[in-house]
């Protein structure tokens, strides 16, 4: 699908959703002339300087901008589409752009352009005593396809970070943030062809219907890597259905373990942030650990309460606080995505970690303490993507961590963890070079 040559009225114009059946020839067809469009524009990509790139992000950057008003009535027409749908809180929360949010988008792409260029980047290198000289660099992973629900910066932030890595991606948003979707790739669409960047390396796909996302997962040879951001179900359905590699994480089922040696105050202010500062992120604590000896363990849960979070609880969490309901079974393995909070009493290090390992999703976990060499071992000994000492589990972000906009957190142990930013949407090759030499 290309975008080139069109008004920019037309670029604006609402793509309709068409059932399976009214697809041209088929989902599997409209897949395969996108991916194919988008591996052309790839190879276009791998001919332009990082400079042209980068110029290219900020021209989608100011698009972005100047075609505020446009996108913000889209994203109004979802947002009353998802209230009348009934979708919760924290979903609309999700899904909602305002003035400030929409500059941090534009923000975000520009601030993408100025990163370093990982393309090319010499990795290491070696000589051989055959006098051969072996070194690895990073080049593009070819055509990204990103499958995501309800975010609508996704939309920029994908674009963006696969464009400065190099790579075309073949987009499929969800179907509540459809006109916002929308609104943003036509608006990145005309930045990137003022700059000349050909507009088939991003491609938004033109269709809702779910048929579509089977295709994406099984167009092995076309699609180079598959990245699902989104609910548990999601995620399910692409790591099982995939014929293409998939780099994916699951819930965000975040504990902030409180030892016996917190500070006070320190524990109390990560505990609110990690959980209420915005409850609909993965970074977002969802169950608190409370070490049997910690001394202010009712005035934590009381704060958290007062805050307005739910709180339930095991047998001893509950008797710190009447308003604490039992938990259920079921959530210790819940990601609320709501002002909702899984409490637990633990008998020291040992019992927090043991928990950690039974429940959590291996992606973002926090201990508080002034004992270093407790921190030390919680480091070491827990296993997930991202584990902190005396920080809230929110922090658990590209920009954040200095890598600019990111693609989602992998929990994963292939390829790319935590994070990932423009490195994780590299490969590698092997550059040989020679004298001459030939094999004995």
């Amino acid at each position: 699908m290309g975008c080139r040559n069109r008004s920019t009225s037309d670029r604006r114009t609402p793509i309709m959703v068409t059932p399976s059946a009214a697809l041209p020839d088929g989902p599997d067809s409209l897949v395969a002339s996108l991916a194919q469009a988008g591996r052309q524009a790839q190879l276009q990509l791998a001919r332009l300087s990082s400079a042209q790139r980068a110029e290219g992000l900020r021209a989608a950057a100011q698009a972005i901008r100047a075609q505020a008003a446009e996108i913000l009535a889209a994203n109004a027409q979802d947002m009353a589409a998802g209230a009348a749908r009934g979708l919760s809180g924290a979903m609309l929360d999700r899904l909602k752009l305002d003035p400030e949010r929409l500059g941090g988008i534009a923000d975000a792409v520009a601030a993408i352009a100025d990163l370093p260029d990982p393309v090319g980047q010499e990795i290491d290198r070696t000589s051989r005593p055959n006098g051969l000289i072996l070194s690895r660099v990073r080049v593009p992973i070819g055509l990204i396809g990103i499958i995501y629900e309800s975010r609508p910066n996704v939309t920029a932030d994908a674009a963006a970070l696969c464009l400065r890595s190099g790579n075309a991606v073949l987009l499929r948003g969800g179907s509540e943030a459809v006109h916002s979707n929308r609104a943003i790739h036509a608006a990145l669409v005309s930045g990137l062809d003022e700059a000349g960047i050909p507009a088939e390396a991003v491609q938004l796909m033109p269709t809702q219907d779910r048929a579509a996302v089977g295709a994406m997962l099984t167009a092995a040879g076309l699609i180079d890597m598959i990245v699902p951001r989104g609910g548990k179900s999601l995620v399910a359905r692409v790591q099982a259905d995939a014929r293409v590699p998939v780099l994916a994480h699951l819930d965000g089922i975040n504990h902030t373990y409180i030892h016996a040696a917190a500070d006070p105050a320190k524990a109390k202010a990560i505990a609110l942030n990690a959980k209420l500062r915005r409850t609909g992120v993965c970074g977002a604590m969802e169950t608190l650990l409370i070490d049997a000896l910690y001394p202010e363990s009712a005035g934590l849960v009381a704060a958290l309460i007062d805050a307005g979070c739910e709180l339930r609880g095991d047998s001893r969490a509950c008797a710190l606080d009447h308003r604490i309901a039992p938990a259920s079974d079921a959530d210790w393995d819940t990601e609320y995505l709501e002002a909702i909070l899984s409490v637990a009493v633990v008998d020291g290090p040992e019992a927090a970690m043991g928990h950690i390992a039974r429940h959590g999703s291996h992606h973002t976990d926090a201990i508080v303490t002034e004992d270093q060499a407790v921190a030390e071992r919680f480091l070491g000994e827990v296993d997930s993507a991202i584990v902190m000492h005396n920080a809230s589990s929110q922090f658990a972000d590209g920009g954040e961590f200095g890598l600019g906009a990111e693609i989602g957190i992998a929990t994963g142990r292939l390829h790319a963890r935590g994070p990932v930013a423009l490195e994780g949407l590299t490969t590698y090759k092997w550059l040989v070079r020679g004298t001459g030499q030939v094999r004995p």
